[in-house]
Order: structure tokens, then C-alpha cells, then sequence
């Protein structure tokens, strides 16, 4: 699995991308070496977790169960995040990738909170990143097996759509599939946030438009309908002389001057 984009078909590794790499790659050789089990303590087990082992959703993301977990993990985070960090920059890069990580790990151990097994592996942040570049880059060509070109967007979706089917139609396939979609749902997030912000705040702007606008028709009409009975009653004393009005209609005349009056004041 492959893009092709302005950067190279096999990107140079830039900082960040490195260091996780080192750093996930030295804990797995450290654990074999020396047969250490950290996966309980490390890992992030649910009922723990409630529990109060609060620094597991960070650890997780540096343990692997395997040699073949690790290698798939460490090569998508080189094939991908290599092209986000180079556009973000190591900071970001680092905030986007804990983010989904973590945010990967907690919907996980909601989702199980008696759970006494624990999920390791950076495949939450990994998954994240992979919403990010299908953002960032949806016409780039990915290609599966190094053959099948499928463009991000729609590869991205494929991804998920087999995540929420194997999510929702098997219980013990020792797989998190909750902190994959999870990773990818903090991604969106992260990444639409802004977007959703301006949308919400211009209907809001649009609506307080329409709202304003249907209180100036309102208070046009209203004086249009006033100044109308108004003209009636000048009329008449302006034919007939003031006189000719009765108490009631100079009661009324005094009424409608007085709201009237309000109106210009923007009352």
C-alpha cells in the first residue's frame, strides 16, 4: 500500500514520524529481549482504567502484540504521517496523532468498561491519520498491494465501512475495531471542527437576518395600517372641520399617534 503525490512514492521520514517509530520499535525489542509483559499495566484495560489507571490511554499507543502488528503500524504511520507532518509540521502532527490516540483508546474503554483485556497498539492514532490524509489529499491514488489504485477518499470510507460491519458483527475477533473507528471519528472531528464552527455561525447570522428582517416588514406594515387610519380621521376634520370628530374617534386619534410615535422610536 502506496500514495503517489507531489512527495516522493517512498517518502523521505521526516522528525516526528521518526522519533515514533524509534520509540514504539525500541519498547517491542526491549519486551521481547527481556520477556516483560506490560500489556495489563501499560495497555489499556477498561476496568482499570475507570478504575483510575488514568496514563493508560497514552501507554497503549506504544505497545504491540506482535512483530507483524508493529511492522503494519509503523508503515502506515511512515506512509502517511510523513505527508501530514511534512504539511503541518512536527507540533501539530504530534497533537493531531495523541488526540486520535487517545481519543481512540477512551471511546474503546467506554464502549467495555468491565473489560479485563487489555487493547494495545497505535492503530487508533494510525486510523486517525488516515482520515487526515483523506481530507488533506482525497483525489491521491492509493494503491493496495502496491497494484489496485483506489483514491483516498474512497479508501478511506472502504476502511471504515469494513471497520463498523466487523465492529458491529463480531465480539471476539481480538481486534479494537471501536478504537480504529474511534481514531478515525477524532480525526473527522479534528479536522471538520473549524468547518463546522463557520457553517453553524453563518445559519445563525443568516437566521438572525431573516428574523431582523421579518420584524422591519412587521413594523412597516403595522405603521402603513396606522398612518391608513390615521389619513381616514384627518380627513374627516379636514372636510368637517376638527369638530365634526366624536370623543371616541379623538381617543382613538390620540392612540394611534401615540404608537405610531413608538414605531419611529423603534419601539
Amino acid at each position: 500500500m502506496a500514495y503517489r503525490s507531489r512527495w516522493e512514492f517512498f517518502p523521505r521520514i521526516t522528525p516526528a514520524v521518526k522519533y515514533l517509530i524509534l520509540v514504539c520499535s525500541g519498547i517491542f525489542l526491549f519486551q521481547f529481549l527481556f520477556r516483560i509483559q506490560w500489556f495489563t499495566f501499560l495497555g489499556l484495560t477498561p476496568i482499570l482504567f475507570w478504575r483510575g489507571f488514568i496514563w493508560q490511554p497514552v501507554t497503549y499507543m506504544f505497545l504491540h502484540g506482535g512483530i507483524f502488528h508493529l511492522l503494519f503500524n509503523m508503515f502506515v504511520l511512515w506512509m502517511f504521517g510523513t505527508a501530514l507532518e511534512s504539511t503541518w509540521g512536527p507540533g501539530r502532527f504530534l497533537k493531531f496523532y495523541f488526540i486520535c490516540g487517545i481519543g481512540a483508546g477512551i471511546l474503546n474503554a467506554a464502549v467495555t468498561p468491565a473489560s479485563p483485556v487489555p487493547t494495545i497498539g497505535s492503530s487508533g492514532a494510525i486510523y486517525g491519520l488516515l482520515m487526515a490524509f483523506a481530507i488533506l489529499f482525497p483525489e491521491q491514488l492509493i494503491y493496495i498491494w502496491g497494484i489496485v489504485p483506489v483514491k483516498a477518499k474512497y479508501f478511506v470510507i472502504g476502511i471504515g465501512a469494513i471497520e463498523f460491519l466487523t465492529a458491529v458483527s463480531t465480539t471476539q475477533s481480538g481486534i479494537a475495531h471501536v478504537a480504529h473507528l474511534g481514531g478515525m471519528l477524532f480525526g473527522l472531528v479534528y479536522m471538520k471542527w473549524g468547518d463546522w464552527q463557520r457553517s453553524f455561525s453563518s445559519r445563525r447570522r443568516k437566521k438572525s437576518r431573516r428574523s431582523a428582517l421579518r420584524v422591519v416588514r412587521t413594523r412597516q406594515e403595522e405603521k402603513q395600517k396606522l398612518q391608513e387610519q390615521i389619513d381616514r380621521l384627518l380627513d374627516k376634520a379636514a372636510r368637517n372641520g376638527p369638530d365634526s370628530l366624536t370623543a371616541e374617534e379623538r381617543e382613538r386619534f390620540r392612540k394611534l399617534s401615540a404608537r405610531m410615535a413608538e414605531l419611529e422610536d423603534g419601539k
